[in-house]
Formats: C-alpha cells, structure tokens, sequence
C-alpha cells in the first residue's frame, strides 16, 4: 500500500524542467517492460496519467510504475523474489519519486530479516509468517501481500516492520468492456491504515483498485466507476453500524456545566459559562441564570473549554472512514475544494440522511485544462463553452463554488469567474500557468487556495509559467526567502488582496511539513498522534519532506518556509480573510491554527479562522460557527484553556454534531487510532 504515499503526497502539494524531460531523466537506468507484460492503466476521472506493469525473468518477479501526476513524477523499477509459501524473501526499489530517491531493500537470511527504506532502517528474527510491507515499491507489492493475506487460514498476517492486516471479503460484481465479462470479488484490508483497503481479485489474480487514482488493465477502463461505486455500496454497512454504535441521536436535553466557552462572534473566551441543546439546537447560553431542564444529560466543562465545530476549508473528503476521522479531530465542517462528483455527492447525501457520520460539507467542483498536468478528479475545460458547461454543472449540482486550476487556459478565467458570479457561486483556486495572482483577483477570484500562489505574485517567469506540479513547490522554496514583502509592489499588491475583499486558504501546515523536517523525521503535525496510529501510517509520516536539490537546500527550504509565514502575517494585519484548511487527513488541522498563533495571531483570532470565519463565508454563518441561541449544536468539548495554549485543541472530549453526542474515544476507535494525541507539556 505504500506505495500510493508518494502519490498521496502529490496530492496534497503543488512544480524546473518540463514534464517530459523529468519523466525521461527519471527513468533513465530503470528496466523496460517486455511487450507481454501485465499493464495497469493508472486513471483518474481527468485521464489516464501512466501504468503499473509486472512481468517475470530467471525466476525475479519484475514490476514497473510510471506515474505522472498533475507534474508529479514517479518512475519506480521493483525485484521481488518470493518463498513456495509466497512468503516475500528479498525486495529492491529503485528510482524516484515527489519525494527524492526510492531506493529500498529487504533481505531474508539465515532467519533474520533487514530492510532499509527512504524513511527507517532496521532488523530482526524473522517471525513465521510475517511479510514486509514496503514503504514504497510498486503496485506488485501490494498484490503479492494481498495473494499471501488470501493464501492464509484465517486471511490474516503480522507484517513487517511492524503491524497487522487482515482481508475480508465484500462484495461480487460482474462487469464487462463490451468484448468479454469478468464476475470480479472485492476484498477489503483491515488494520493498515485508517479506513479498510478495497481491491478487486478475478478469481485467484489481481485484477483492479478504484479509488480517486485507479490501477485498471488497459482495456478495462471504463469500469472503474462501476467498481468504485461498487466497493463503496459493500462498505456501507460498516458506515451505517457506526451510526447506530458511534453516533446515535440524543433524545433529552445536553447541559454543558460551568464551561470556558469560545465566543468566536466577539472572538474572546468567557469562563464560568453553560450551555443548553435541546432537540440538536442550542437554547440557552449563559452563566448561573442557566440551569439544566428537566432530564438534562449533565457534561461537566471544569477545566475544560466548549468551542464552535472546527473547518477545515481544504478537506477531500474521500472515504466513509473520513467521517469519523474528522470528527475525533473536532472538525464538524468542511469545505471540499476537488472530488470525484459522484462519490462526493452520493456521500453528502448520506450524511445528510443519518446513514452516514461526517461533517457538513460545502463542495467546490474542480475545473482545470487538457494536458499531462491535469489534476485528477477535475472536470476539464478546453474552452469558454466547456468552462460554461461545467459551471452551470455545479450550479445545477449543489456545489458551493467552483475551483479553478494550474492547466486552465488564462484566457478562461474571466468569462468561467462572471458565469459563476451571474449564478452566486464562489470562484476560488491555484494559480493557472502564466497568470500571477493579481492578474487573478482582476478577473474574478474570489479567494487564492495555498500560500505559495499568493507568494506567487513575486515568482520569476519561469516559476509563473509552469501549470502543475514540483515546479510551483521548489520555486517558492528557492525564492520566497528573498521577497521583501515591504516593497512598494508588494504592499501596493497586498492591499489590493485586501480592499477586493479576497479571502486566502494557506494550507501553510502542508508546506511546513515538506520544507521543515529532513526524510524520515516526524513532521510537527503528526508528532502529537504517535504511538496511537497503525504502524503503516505512521510510517507514512516519515515521507512527507521534499528532497533537496542542487538549487534548493533545506536550509533554503526553512528560510522560505518562514517567508510564507511572514506573509501570513502580512495579509492577517491587512485583515484579509484567511480560512484554516489542510489538504490533508484533517490531522493537521491544529497544527495549521498553532502557525496562525506563531504568525501574530491571538488564539481567538486563529480560532476564528477555523469557526465562525469560514462558516460566514460560505454562507452558513447563522447555523454554525458560533455559540449562540436559536444555531445547530455544533460544538466540540476539549480538555484545556486554548485560549493559552491553541494545542489544546487536540483535546477532544466530546463532539456534538447533527443532534448527535459522540464520544471523542469511540470515534478514534472506529478508525484505528488507540488512543488520544499526546498533550504537550
């Protein structure tokens, strides 16, 4: 499964050589795939962007990966060679990917085992049984763990390093490419990450995975929505049980007692306070005039503080276990800026139903141009009358607004920005190739996503040429520490971000985790989930740097890093909007507050960047975002003041959403996690 991490992280970043070139550069020494070669298509709902293959020579099962994703590239060679029982006996990685070298090894000897990956190092008695699981590798890695996990009595196995998986069956499905029919199994792998791993075996082999980045056979493309519809129909029981067990409704009054509430309207903290939800609404908030009704469930609030549900302003939504996940952080709403449109909809419509746990979401469709850097999931634009289609799609769909992307032709963004505006919709996005950020704004933005391209404004050209991809990324890195933010054109260019009244989603957690910490070391987002998450996934925090090049230094890569916080700084004392996303699991989001807090803010003003800010700009304000009388009981009790320390965030105790009153510990069961987040001293 690691091997998805380093399109994982593509996903969650933003590119100096074309494409092409990298791609070939990247691939040079690898091995080349014989013309009878098993092929996997890797497609989104944008495209294709490359292929998995296997194949066997002298007794070595061979694999290749090509992956270009949104400028992303990944050219991966992998050996493996496995024991009569499929027990995996050596592996080697080579090549790159997002993240710097791939290089990997596991050996078996003499009843030991010893591996040494991008992120660890180490070794041990080999255990009977036991597999590796690689940390980066091929799609063939996954298969062969998976062929071992379906070869064993009970269907489970310790893995290696650490870690347990088991496979459970879902579901059948017999699908067709108009020339043949398979009936395909679907099998589930429990206990690797945070939410069960699908894929789809044709009797004894390895057929397919579907998910927001699909590996299909060449020829059957046009089946991985089928399949992915599929899977989730299968694991939609699971979701409905945590509903009944996790999350039922309350049927009597909640009394919060002597609480420390967070007024995010007056942006302040009041102590000594109480509060009433009747019927999944608040109805009374106040100090001792306040008394619990008749029958009340009474949750003590000493030493602890009630807070308005948190946003996340950039969450992709991409899993039922996403839900529970989401709301163990606090994180009640969120805005989903790019999705698949179908499964993100079918989604909402479930939580919106009660057959679902998750948060309210607001949706943004994602509309890019035609090219190699297509972003997944978008809905793509090749010209004014394919950008009016797809806006009057969200319009008709229920979307909130529409995001635009780093392929979308220039030319596009005005009439695509007054369409959406003609229909109220909210026009937010990265950068398209050849435009800086106020030439943006002047066509119709209503909010920049990512700091890097309000940073943008001061790139050299060929850094604004690029469209998608590492350029954008190492470009900052390279240059941000020398913009004067004080400049004439910058100040003048600041204000102007402020008088148009344009909001910013800075994600500037995502770039802390890529510029700050050396491979293989803990980012300070994850740190305080250690020791409580699968092995697997905390392994996968180890790779969320970016390599250093021979133009980029890590130390250049920190003085750019606090640039961007500068900057944030900057447009927080200009009072430009600024809403707390993630782009990530939601794990982050805290973390994302605590820089706000390091960049001058007061924690009841980062606060509000993650309450009351984002729930007045996509235009639910007075359901949510506050505590108040006569709004929905959107609410999350944590342990702490974080009005002395925002970390305390982390904290949650309970978590109140949709007239449910669920518990913090019960959520973070459901999907994995042992327990609650470390509390700093």
């Amino acid at each position: 499964m690691k091997r998805f991490v380093a399109t994982l992280v593509a996903l969650f970043c933003f590119a100096i050589a074309p494409p092409s070139r990298a791609q070939s550069d990247a691939a040079a020494g690898l091995a080349q795939a014989p013309v009878n070669a098993e092929t996997w298509a890797i497609i989104s709902t944008a495209g294709r962007h490359g292929t998995s293959q296997r194949w066997s020579a002298d007794g070595v099962r061979w694999s290749r990966d090509s992956i270009l994703l949104r400028g992303f590239v990944t050219e991966v060679d992998q050996q493996m060679r496995l024991g009569a029982d499929g027990v995996l006996q050596s592996l080697t990685v080579r090549g790159t990917t997002p993240s710097g070298d791939a290089a990997e090894t596991f050996r078996v000897a003499d009843g030991a085992y010893q591996f040494l990956s991008p992120v660890d190092s180490g070794g041990a008695a080999l255990p009977a049984g036991a597999f590796y699981a690689s940390f980066g590798g091929t799609l063939d890695s996954t298969i062969a763990l998976i062929d071992y996990l379906r070869s064993r009595p009970d269907h489970a196995i310790q893995l290696l390093p650490s870690g347990r998986a088991e496979l459970v069956q879902l579901a059948t499905r017999s699908v067709s490419n108009g020339r043949e029919t398979k009936t395909l199994t679907a099998y589930a792998i429990v206990g690797f990450g945070l939410s069960p791993f699908p894929v789809w075996y044709d009797g004894d082999r390895f057929f397919a995975y579907a998910g927001f980045l699909s590996y299909i056979p060449v020829g059957w493309e046009g089946v991985a929505n089928e399949l992915s519809a599929a899977q989730d129909e299968a694991l939609s029981g699971r979701a409905t049980a945590l509903v009944r067990d996790v999350g039922p409704r309350t049927t009597t009054p909640v009394y919060f007692q002597n609480v420390r509430i967070f007024d995010a309207e007056a942006r302040r903290f009041r102590n000594n306070q109480n509060v009433v939800v009747v019927d999944g609404r608040i109805t009374a908030v106040g100090g001792r005039s306040v008394r619990a009704p008749a029958g009340a469930q009474v949750i003590s609030g000493e030493g602890r503080t009630l807070t308005p549900g948190l946003w996340d302003s950039h969450q992709h939504f991409s899993s039922d276990d996403a839900g529970p996940l989401l709301l163990s952080q606090g994180i009640t709403n969120i805005r989903d800026p790019g999705n698949r449109d179908a499964d993100l909809m079918a989604r909402r419509a479930r939580i919106n139903e009660g057959a679902l746990l998750g948060p309210r979401i607001i949706a943004s469709l994602l509309i890019d141009g035609e090219g190699p850097n297509t972003a997944q999931m978008a809905t793509v634009a090749r010209n004014v009358e394919e950008g009016m289609a797809a806006v009057h799609h969200a319009h008709e769909a229920g979307y909130f607004g529409v995001k635009l992307y780093g392929t979308l032709e220039p030319s596009l963004v005005a009439p695509i920005a007054a369409e959406a505006h003609r229909l109220s919709l909210h026009v937010q996005g990265h950068i398209p190739h050849g435009m800086r950020p106020l030439e943006a704004i002047r066509a119709g933005y209503n909010e920049i996503t990512h700091i890097n391209f309000v940073m943008m404004q001061a790139m050299p050209d060929d850094v604004v040429q690029n469209s998608n991809g590492l350029p954008r990324f190492y470009g900052t890195a390279r240059y941000a520490a020398d913009v004067n933010l004080r400049s004439p054109e910058m100040r003048a260019y600041l204000d102007e971000l402020a008088r148009r009244h344009v909001a910013v989603d800075p994600t500037i957690s995502i770039f802390e985790g890529g510029y700050v910490p050396e491979m293989g070391e803990i980012a300070p987002a994850y740190a305080p989930f250690m020791g409580t998450m699968p092995p697997a996934v905390e392994r996968g925090f180890r790779a969320a740097s970016f390599a250093t090049t021979e133009e980029v230094s890590r130390e250049q890569m920190r003085r750019s890093q606090q640039a961007l916080m500068n900057l944030v700084s900057e447009l927080h004392r200009r009072r430009v909007t600024i809403v707390a996303g993630t782009d990530g699991s939601g794990l982050e989001l805290v973390r994302e507050l605590e820089l706000y807090v390091q960049a001058g803010f007061s924690p009841a003003d980062a606060l509000a960047t993650a309450t009351i800010v984002p729930a007045q700009l996509f235009g639910v304000g007075e359901e949510t975002g506050s505590i108040r009388v006569g709004k929905a009981a959107d609410l999350v009790l944590v342990e702490g003041d974080p009005g002395r320390n925002i970390g305390d965030l982390r904290n949650v105790v309970v978590v109140m959403r949709d007239g449910r009153l669920m518990q913090a510990d019960a959520l973070r069961r459901a999907v994995g996690i042992s327990g609650p987040p470390h509390r700093a001293n």
